[in-house]
This record gives C-alpha cells, sequence and structure tokens, in this order.
C-alpha cells in the first residue's frame, strides 16, 4: 500500500504576459522572466507533472492514474480530473471563456470542458480582475463584440490578496496586471479568445481571436455565483471552505501548531502557500515548505500536519 505523499515538480509555462513572480515568490527555477504559469498539479498530455518521491519517483501524475488508480480510490474517468495552477500576470491576460463538457466533447473532441477558481495569492494594489459582461442577450453580446465596445461590455472588478472568485464554464473573464493566483481546474486546456487588447505575438502577428465559439459558449446574462466561505477551527488548524460544486471541493486551510486527526475521506490535492511544517503518515514525517505541491493519496487512512503554514486543498467531486 502507497502510504506516503506524493509530492510534484511543477511544469512551467512562458507566456507573453508572463513575469518573474514564481522565481521571487515561490523561488521556483523559471525558464525566463516571462514565466506565466507553473501547472503544480497535472496530468494533462500539455504539461504533465513528474512525481519527485516514492516508489513512483521519475513518473508523471498521467502514469499513476493509468497503472495506479488506487491511488485516486479507483475513481473513474480517462483523465486525471484537475489541473492545479500558479499563474503571475505581469501584463494582462487575454479575455476568455471556456465551454462546458458537451460542447467541449461535441466540438473539441475533449473529455472536459473548464470550470475553475481563482484563489488570489497576491497583487498589487489597485490590480482588477474581469469578470463577466453587460450584454442582456446573446443579440446584444455579438453586436458589442464585434463592434468592439469591450468598456461597455466588460465587467471589472479590484482584487486583493485572499479574494476567491469561483468562475464556471461560459463566464467571461481575464486576470489583470500584477496578480498571481492559484487557479483550480478541470483538467482541460481549451480557451476561447474574445479580445486581447489587439496584441501582438512572437510572430510579429496578432493572436487568434474565436469570437464565433466564444460566443457561442457565454453565459448570458451574466450572474455572479452564489458562494459561501465558513471557516471551522479544529485545534491548530482553521479550515475555510473556498467553494463546493460539481467538479471539485476547494478549501483555504491555515495551520498553526498541531492539527487534529485529518480522516481521509477521498484524495487530496494540497498546495503550500506559505510557511513550513510537516506532515506525518502512519509514524512517519515529510517535510513541506512554500510553494511544494503534493497529493495525499486515497490508500492514506489518515493524517498529522504540524507547523505554521497556509494552503489550498481541494478534491475531485466526479
Amino acid at each position: 500500500m502507497y502510504n506516503e505523499p506524493i509530492f510534484l515538480q511543477p511544469e512551467f509555462k512562458e507566456r507573453i504576459w508572463g513575469g518573474s513572480k514564481l522565481e521571487e515568490i515561490f523561488n521556483y527555477a523559471i525558464p525566463s522572466h516571462e514565466t506565466g504559469e507553473a501547472w503544480s498539479i497535472s496530468g494533462h498530455t500539455n504539461g504533465p507533472s513528474q512525481i519527485l518521491n516514492g516508489e513512483l519517483e521519475g513518473q508523471t501524475l498521467a502514469d499513476a492514474w493509468e497503472k495506479h488508480r488506487e491511488l485516486f480510490g479507483n475513481e473513474e474517468g480517462q483523465e486525471f480530473p484537475l489541473l492545479v495552477k500558479i499563474l503571475d500576470s505581469k501584463k494582462d491576460l487575454s479575455v476568455q471563456v471556456h465551454p462546458d463538457d458537451q460542447y467541449a466533447r461535441e466540438v473539441e473532441g475533449e473529455n472536459y470542458g473548464k470550470t475553475e477558481c481563482w484563489y488570489v495569492i497576491d497583487c498589487e494594489e489597485g490590480s482588477e480582475i474581469i469578470f463577466g459582461h453587460h450584454a442582456e442577450s446573446k443579440e446584444q453580446l455579438t453586436e458589442m463584440v464585434k463592434d468592439g465596445r469591450w468598456d461597455q461590455l466588460l465587467r471589472r472588478i479590484s482584487v486583493k490578496p485572499g479574494d476567491f472568485f469561483y468562475v464556471p464554464s461560459g463566464t467571461i473573464h481575464a486576470i489583470g496586471a500584477g496578480i498571481q493566483i492559484l487557479e483550480t481546474q478541470q483538467s482541460s486546456d481549451i480557451t476561447y479568445r474574445v479580445y486581447d487588447y489587439d496584441r501582438v505575438g512572437k510572430d510579429g502577428h496578432k493572436r487568434e481571436l474565436h469570437l464565433e465559439r466564444s460566443i457561442a459558449v457565454t453565459n448570458v446574462p451574466h450572474e455572479d455565483p452564489q458562494i459561501e466561505r465558513v471557516q471551522v477551527i479544529e485545534e491548530g488548524l482553521t479550515k475555510e471552505t473556498l467553494v463546493e460544486e460539481n467538479y471539485f471541493s476547494v478549501w483555504h486551510w491555515e495551520l498553526d501548531g498541531k492539527s487534529p486527526n485529518i480522516e481521509l475521506a477521498s484524495y487530496l490535492l494540497v498546495s503550500v502557500l506559505s510557511g513550513n511544517g510537516t506532515i506525518e503518515i502512519s509514524g512517519n514525517e515529510y517535510s513541506m515548505t512554500k510553494g511544494d505541491h503534493f497529493i495525499v493519496p486515497a490508500t492514506v487512512d489518515h493524517f498529522l500536519l504540524e507547523g505554521k503554514a497556509s494552503f489550498i486543498v481541494s478534491q475531485s467531486n466526479k
């Protein structure tokens, strides 16, 4: 029985909007100062995480999902269902929207659409995101997009560290400049660009837009998801529920001392946002520190945490 955490090496992605904060904040060895994403817990073919410890060291998370499904409670599905990223937006990301599962299957031939959520790790003062739009109908949305009336169409929201946003498929959105977020999402890489500020890529051409598909999948009118952040304090561990929905549940944990015994109902995905400490499983302790990402497999019955640290924790609800 596999009875230890599965630590993972992030896969880094360079983006024209990326920067150097992943190095500054987490001390990652990034490929350049245009690094926009760390795919931290990923089984996706476009960037699977490599396992750093134990019997599976050197294999990818995709390998483990395929060959050792018991680690994931024998959950069904061709692909590991979730993808955890850390994003650094030195510049504005494109305004975009993602399809739901049905559209992804029928049009893209992919297993998953893309519902996601964001926890704001840090940001510059005055930073904003785009979250939703002001169109009342598909016809009005189409007209405003084709006329380029972006200031009238797009809904902007100021953000601060610790903010959380649930972004269902069909939601027009964009992360603004100067923001670092942890994103938990379905394991999908389907993005439809609605607007990209007329930016030119490295090939000298404006980046491709996907207006027809964007309009087809956008929810109209926009409605803010109703989520309630609820805290539970258990000795040295404060657990805050950020969202519980169809695809995933996500929590923010704050550890200050020693946690009570944590029973495992399913495998957990854990990202250490700050601090350090240990995780104890069956009497064995494993060190963890800011920037670490690991999975507590379903073959573990319970575990303990000790130290001073904060985490984003998630699980699949498939």
